[in-house]
C-alpha cells in the first residue's frame, strides 16, 4: 500500500521545526506494509495545503497529513481538505463537551477560550480520530472512490499517540495496509570509521542479494542499517536476523547496540549488572557526560555525581590535581586527565572514575596542543588507562564525540578487558 504525505507549517520551509513526524510515520507504516510514495511539506496557506493534497489523492489515493490542526488562524488544514473534498463544515459538540473536560482536568481556570472551537469545526461525513492527549482531533475522510485523507496534529506526542492508537487500527480494520512489509535492523558502531567498515565486510560491504546495506555515519558513530523489502513479516525478519549474525560476527568490538539504543544506556546496563558506580570529571566537555548519562532515566543507581573542573583552581581543590603537575604539563595532558580520574573516582566514592581534558575550540590551540585534542582517563581503582583523542569539525561536535569514546572505553573495559581496538592508549 502507498501512501503520500504532506506536512503542513510554514516553520517547516523556514528551516525553524525539523520534520521528524514524517521519518517517524514513514518507519511505522513500513512495519505494517505500507509505503510513503512521497513526502511534500507546504506552508499554511489554503490554496497550497489543497493543491498538495488533490495532486497527493491523484497519485496514491491515499494521503496522510500533519499539521494545521490548532486553533489559531494560521490552522487551515481542515477547511482546505474538507472544500478538496467538496464538503462543508459542521461543528462537533461532542469534541467540544471532550476539549472543556480536558481543560477543566488541567486545572486551568473557567472555559477554554473560543478560538479552541475551531477545532472542532469538522468536515461533513468524516471519521473523527478522537486525540488521547491533546484537543485537535483528527480527521479521516474519504470520497465515493475510496480515496481518503487523515489529518493528524504536527505536535510530534500527539500525531504519534493519534497515528498508533486511531489511525494504523482503522486502516488494519478496512484492509487498508499490506501483507508485505519493509522492514529494517539497525546496528549501532562506534570507534571505528566508515570506509573502515567496509573494508571489515568484505564482499559484503554493498549488502546481500536479499537484504540491502546503508551506512549511516552521525556523532555517535556509524549505523548500519540493513532492509527487507515487500517481503512477509516473519520472512523479513529471519533475513534480517541471518545477515544481521554476519555483521556482528566481523565487527562485533565496535558494535555497542541495535535500534535506537544509545551507549549511554549500554555502559549504564552494564554497570548496574555489575554493581559498579561511575563519577565524571569533565574541563573541556562542561559536564556533557554527566548530562548524557543522567538523561536515561534509572541513571541514579550507577551515576554518583562529577565535577566540572574548568579551571585550574577547581581541579586542584576539588579533585586534588598537583598545583606542580598542572605547571608542568598543563591542563591538557595525559597526566593531568589521569589525576583527574583517580580523584573524582576517590572523591566521590564511585567504581569509575571518567576525566576529559582537550581543546574544543574553535580558538585556544597550539601547535603542541591543537583544537580538537581531548585526553580520555578512565579509572577502575587498581586498572587505569589514558587514551588520546583527535576530533574535528565544530566545538559541539568536537565535546559530543569526546564523551562517545570516553563511554565505549568504558563499554569496552567491561565488555573486553584488555581490547584497546581503534583507542589510542599513550
Amino acid at each position: 500500500m502507498r501512501f503520500d504525505l504532506v506536512t503542513i507549517g510554514d516553520e517547516l520551509l523556514l528551516g525553524l521545526t525539523i520534520d521528524t513526524n514524517g521519518a517517524f510515520i514513514a518507519r511505522e507504516l513500513a512495519e505494517l506494509g505500507g509505503q510513503i510514495a512521497r513526502r511534500v511539506s507546504v506552508g499554511d496557506a489554503a490554496d497550497e495545503i489543497a493543491r498538495a493534497v488533490g495532486e497527493a489523492l491523484e497519485r496514491t489515493g491515499a494521503v496522510i497529513t500533519t499539521g494545521g490542526l490548532g486553533p489559531t488562524s494560521d490552522d487551515l488544514t481542515r477547511p482546505a481538505i474538507a472544500a478538496v473534498f467538496g464538503r462543508d463544515m459542521y461543528f462537533d459538540e461532542v469534541q467540544w463537551q471532550r476539549i472543556r473536560a480536558l481543560w477543566q482536568a488541567r486545572a486551568r481556570p473557567g472555559e477554554p477560550p473560543e478560538a479552541n472551537k475551531q477545532q472542532v469545526m469538522l468536515p461533513e461525513g468524516c471519521v473523527v480520530l478522537e486525540n488521547p492527549i491533546g484537543t485537535a482531533p483528527g480527521i479521516f475522510l474519504e470520497d465515493s472512490a475510496g480515496r481518503w485523507t487523515a489529518m493528524l496534529p504536527g505536535v510530534p506526542g500527539e500525531m504519534r499517540a493519534m497515528l498508533n492508537e486511531r489511525l494504523i487500527p482503522l486502516l488494519l480494520s478496512r484492509g487498508r495496509l499490506g501483507e508485505n512489509v519493509v522492514r529494517s535492523r539497525t546496528l549501532r558502531t562506534t570507534g571505528v570509521a566508515e570506509s573502515m567498515i567496509s573494508e571489515m565486510l568484505g564482499s559484503n560491504a554493498r549488502g546481500f542479494d536479499d537484504v540491502s546495506l546503508a551506512y549511516l555515519p552521525g556523532l555517535e558513530g556509524v549505523d548500519l542499517r540493513l532492509t527487507v523489502r515487500d517481503a512477509p513479516p516473519d520472512v523479513a525478519d529471519a533475513r534480517l536476523e541471518a545477515r544481521a549474525a554476519i555483521l556482528r560476527a566481523r565487527m562485533e568490538r565496535y558494535l555497542y547496540g541495535q535500534g535506537t539504543l544509545t551507549l549511554p544506556e549500554v555502559v549504564l546496563e552494564l554497570c548496574r549488572a555489575r554493581a559498579l558506580t561511575i563519577a565524571t570529571a569533565e574541563s573541556c566537555t562542561g559536564g556533557l557526560l554527566a548530562s548524557r548519562l543522567t538523561s536515561i532515566p534509572g541513571s541514579s543507581d550507577v551515576f554518583l555525581g562529577g565535577v566540572v573542573s574548568y579551571a585550574n583552581e577547581v581541579k586542584e581543590s576539588l579533585l586534588g590535581v598537583p598545583q606542580e603537575m598542572l605547571d608542568a604539563y598543563g591542563a591538557v595532558s595525559s597526566e593531568v586527565a589521569q589525576a583527574m580520574a583517580a580523584g573524582v573516582r576517590e572523591r566521590l566514592g564511585a567504581s569509575i572514575g571518567i576525566a576529559l581534558t582537550g581543546v574544543a575550540g574553535p580558538g585556544g590551540g597550539t601547535p603542541e596542543k591543537p583544537v580538537g585534542l581531548v585526553w580520555i582517563a578512565v579509572d577502575f581503582g587498581d586498572w587505569q588507562r589514558v587514551y588520546k583523542g583527535h576530533f574535528f569539525i565544530s566545538r559541539e561536535d568536537i565535546r559530543f564525540r569526546a564523551t562517545q569514546s570516553a563511554l565505549d572505553a568504558v563499554r569496552r573495559r567491561i565488555e573486553v578487558p584488555g581490547d584497546k581496538t581503534g583507542i589510542r592508549n599513550d
